[in-house]
């Protein structure tokens, strides 16, 4: 099973937020077929929940994530996964070790890349999230998509509500065209499942 690692700072804002939205577009394209979905921060506050903001947030854009706890990104957690995505280009940088580097992309900066290479047929399988990473790494390497001084999405913590659910449709958005990215503009599940 493929399985995807959001990273954040602390793994109490903007990461949960994206795991829950990412699990959700995910699951309704992909239902039983959706890879895996977890998340952890680079200074991970262990232990504790989502900011009760990201919570009221993600809620509003339905996803509950009340149920989340914090934790730090271990090297075997990100050895694991098969794409390691980051809220910001210092969360990438710090989980780039050389045999990660080529599944490690901030959300925005993936979204781009995808959006360079050829489209996905419709009903693609899970199994091909891995190809599509790697056509990712090789177009970043290339040089497609120049480095952008808009690749982080911003840390809400300390900010007013507004704030968070600002963060959290920004998410939503890129998250959206993420997955479209990753598995073409529709999926029929019946198609999926019958594969």
């Amino acid at each position: 099973m493929t399985s995807i690692l959001v990273i954040c700072t602390g793994n109490i804002c903007r990461s949960p937020m994206a795991e829950g939205l990412l699990r959700d577009a995910l699951q309704r394209r992909l239902a039983e077929h959706a890879p895996e979905v977890s998340s952890a921060g680079t200074g991970g506050w262990v232990g504790s929940g989502a900011m009760p903001e990201s919570v009221r947030a993600a809620a509003e854009l339905g996803v509950d994530i009340a149920g989340h706890v914090a934790r730090r990104v271990t090297a075997p957690m990100a050895d694991g996964s098969d794409l390691l995505l980051c809220m910001a280009t210092e969360h990438r940088d710090a989980v780039s070790e050389p045999d990660r580097g080529a599944r490690a992309f901030t959300l925005k900066e993936l979204v781009r890349l995808l959006e360079t290479l050829p489209a996905v047929s419709p009903g693609a399988e899970p199994g091909n999230m891995r190809e599509r990473i790697s056509a990712a790494h090789l177009a970043r390497r290339q040089g497609a998509v120049p480095p952008s001084r808009d690749d982080d999405i911003a840390d809400p913590l300390g900010q007013p509500m507004a704030a968070y659910r600002a963060i959290a449709w920004e998410i939503e958005t890129w998250i959206e065209r993420l997955v479209t990215g990753l598995f073409g503009a529709t999926v029929d599940v019946d198609v999926v499942e019958g594969s």
